[in-house]
């Protein structure tokens, strides 16, 4: 399933797992859908900053066969948080909210 993130100054769709992950890592309860208003938004972006610093990065990680193209990649969480930094980060700078639905 898929979560919606929508905010004047901008949105995007992100996996529901991944989205709920970082919602909560914001202090957010993770309910959806829901909205975080501009005022709370600052504090908000620093718990998630912080939650993201203390979480192991992702590298990639060579699969038990030599061939090259067959080389994982996995993507970390400070990656896929990145769109909604992003978002938060605008959204701030404007006093703006940021919404989030089940799309």
């Amino acid at each position: 399933m898929l979560i919606k993130f929508d905010s004047p100054v901008g949105g995007f769709i992100m996996n529901s797992d991944i989205a709920v992950q970082l919602l909560k890592a914001m202090g957010h309860s993770g309910t959806v859908p829901s909205a975080i208003l501009a005022g709370d938004i600052p504090a908000a972006l620093a718990r998630l900053k912080a939650v993201l610093a203390a979480s192991p990065r992702a590298a990639t990680e060579p699969s038990d066969s030599d061939d090259k193209e067959d080389t994982e990649v996995r993507v970390s969480l400070q990656q896929r948080a990145f769109p909604l930094i992003d978002l938060l980060t605008r959204a701030a700078d404007k006093g703006a909210e940021v919404m989030w639905t089940r799309d």
